[in-house]
């Protein structure tokens, strides 16, 4: 028999305490009565002996020590999923806000995951292409992969999030047609930003296969721990129970880390570097690792986690411990943002580690690997050209080193940079690559086959 508790011990921010508590399991749901009987949800964060700290889902104003009422439900966060999921907008725990009702189903799924057994993933496979060049050509983007993109403030990470999401699209193994989905989490976003994102999907009609959680900035900062497990927990059903690919876009977690910093903060846990919990990668880990592909399932989660890195420091924590846990990065560049080119991807930092088992001769085009190599070592070179002109000018440059500073515009200017609407597909940013490669000495071409350059090379 469950137990009601009148009496608390204190209440600080969105935590309370109570004391002489039994029978109680850790992350179980809370719900909490105020004298106006108003009921407030909440989660078991912390057990001490017979003694509890509840983390209430909102604002603890209105609930009194002595007039409130706490029930302990036996049972975690729990979610209604099904198909009907698709193309529905949900707050940070998972409740419609688009006016389209309630989620009706007999299943309902635990927010913080199934633990998936290492042995039974299957390795990525086969790539989903974005539309955009500098990804699908340099850092390409595997089925079951998780690859963040390190951005900055003011950089337009959310216009590549909403251009990702319009583009993404799947390149079916044996020919095959199969279902892709996306969804979408924004953790800590203004109005306007959530606005932006409904209406450049609802424009380029993928809505119906675009599921948005949404936590607001004005929202509980509870909420952006548990929004990005409720999009998870979507993802988990739609591809391991329905069979679906689906590219999971979680946007910005660095509001998630500075949630998870608050929270920490008020339950006076040590705090390790620059203030975060000591927790920090392995709760990073228990989101990031839920991405991947199962034996036996026809399904796939593939994440791209965004952060904005605070001074543009890429050592900060957030960005540090997430290219520890994941597979590659994509980073956006202030420089060339200032130099107006959009998407201002940063090649030469950026990677994608499970390249080279998606692309190639039966994924992509055979010569994709060596393209893909060339470009980035013509480009590292460019680097040390533009350094060298600094120093003794243009006009001293050898011809050689005048072909690699025209290379390095180019690529910028035709490769790099396109249109927020322009949709590429990966042939034409094969034709581009080669069309740019053209302007260097045949000789320079030292990490593609002679077969290939023979095959594909125009020279100008």
């Amino acid at each position: 028999m469950r137990k009601e508790y009148l009496l608390l011990d204190r209440i600080e921010g969105p935590l309370i305490e109570l004391s002489d508590v039994d029978e109680v399991g850790y992350g179980e749901v809370v719900e909490v009565k105020t004298s106006g009987n108003e009921k407030k949800l909440g989660k078991v964060v912390k057990i001490e002996g017979n003694k509890v700290i509840v983390q209430v889902f909102g604002d603890t104003s209105g609930i009194s020590i002595k007039n409130s009422t706490v029930n302990f439900k036996g049972e975690p966060l729990e979610l209604p999923l099904s198909r009907d999921i698709l193309g529905r907008t949900f707050n940070g725990l998972g409740r419609p806000i688009d006016g389209g009702g309630n989620i009706y189903s007999k299943k309902k799924y635990n927010v913080n995951g199934r633990p998936i057994n290492p042995v039974a993933r299957r390795y990525p496979r086969n790539y989903i292409q974005t539309g955009i060049s500098s990804i699908d050509g340099l850092m390409t983007l595997i089925r079951g992969q998780k690859l963040p993109v390190f951005s900055g403030n003011g950089l337009p990470h959310n216009e590549l999030a909403a251009q990702i999401v319009r583009q993404a699209k799947l390149q079916s193994e044996d020919g095959k047609k199969e279902e892709f989905a996306i969804i979408f989490a924004a953790i800590g976003v203004k109005h306007d930003e959530a606005n932006f994102f409904r209406e450049s999907f609802s424009e380029s009609q993928v809505l119906e296969r675009v599921v948005m959680y949404i936590n607001y900035a004005d929202d509980p900062i509870m909420e952006r721990i548990i929004v990005p497990r409720c999009a998870l927990t979507a993802a988990e059903y739609l591809a391991f129970e329905e069979g679906i690919n689906v590219l999971v876009i979680m946007t910005d977690m660095t509001s998630y880390g500075e949630a998870l910093r608050e929270i920490s903060s008020l339950r006076e846990e040590v705090p390790s570097r620059r203030g975060y919990p000591g927790y920090l990668y392995s709760d990073l880990a228990s989101l990031y690792e839920r991405a991947g592909m199962l034996k036996g399932s026809k399904g796939s989660i593939t994440l791209i986690p965004i952060l904005t890195m605070p001074n543009d420091d890429i050592t900060h924590p957030i960005p540090d411990l997430t290219g520890y846990i994941t597979e590659g990065q994509i980073v956006l560049s202030r420089e060339l943002y200032q130099k107006d080119i959009y998407p201002p991807i940063n090649v030469l930092p950026s990677l994608s580690r499970l390249m080279k088992d998606g692309i190639g001769k039966g994924y992509t085009r055979e010569d994709h690997p060596d393209l893909a190599n060339q470009l980035f070592s013509s480009y590292s070179k460019v680097q040390e050209v533009r350094s060298l002109s600094q120093i003794i000018g243009e006009d001293d440059l050898t011809e050689r080193d005048r072909k690699y500073l025209q290379f390095g515009k180019e690529f910028e200017e035709k490769f790099v940079k396109q249109g927020f609407n322009e949709n590429r597909d990966i042939s034409e940013t094969f034709d581009i690559s080669w069309d740019l490669l053209s302007i260097l000495p045949v000789e320079e071409l030292d990490r593609i086959d002679p077969s290939l350059i023979d095959k594909y090379l125009k020279i100008r």
